[in-house]
């Protein structure tokens, strides 16, 4: 939304659904049939990990052919998180960005991912740039991409346990041994 458009409520068309088909019980606008939201300017498209491989298969086809990112993010406590009403928050989300360089154009999915079985279909057909994007969040939370070509660690070594960045990792519960430095 610009500034010129004040207030008034962002419209968003979605390409493979005309005006007549949108159900107008839904809480919130679609695009790619998913919820759709704004922050700070770029268009946030919301599903669960059941769609999450073809809704990146859908952008792929509308011309985003860049990941330029994917992370994982932990909401454990975080009840204040803000969603569209029909998207049930889980603990994990992935957050992918996306960019269509012909067009200008910029989207990013964030898909939820339950505790219980935190999976996903991977990417990297689409994108094979996010191969390494996938594997820190193997690494740093835990989270699983079926069909991922190398899910070895590539931030951890092998023998580690855990997952630092969840929320519940235990901080510190690996004890550090420093070095005097010589001269001090």
């Amino acid at each position: 939304m610009n500034e010129d458009e004040g207030t008034e409520e962002t419209k968003y068309s979605d390409p493979d659904v005309g005006e007549d088909d949108q159900d107008p019980d839904l809480a919130s606008p679609r695009l790619y049939g998913v919820p759709v939201t704004e922050s700070h300017g770029q268009v946030v498209l919301h599903t669960d990990k059941n769609g999450y491989n073809d809704l990146v298969g859908a952008l792929v086809d509308d011309g985003f052919g860049v990941c330029i990112d994917l992370c994982g993010a932990d909401y454990l406590g975080n009840e204040t998180r803000v969603l569209p009403e029909e998207v049930a928050p889980e603990r994990f989300e992935v957050v992918v960005n996306l960019l269509d360089i012909d067009a200008v154009r910029r989207i990013r999915i964030r898909a939820q991912v339950d505790e219980s079985d935190p999976e996903l279909i991977s990417i990297t057909p689409f994108y094979p740039g996010a191969e390494a994007m996938e594997r820190e969040a193997i690494d740093m939370f835990g989270l699983q991409f079926q069909g991922h070509p190398d899910p070895t660690p590539i931030l951890l070594p092998d023998d580690w346990e855990g997952h630092p960045l969840r929320k519940d990792f235990a901080i510190g519960r690996i004890p550090v041994q420093f070095k005097a430095v010589e001269g001090r």
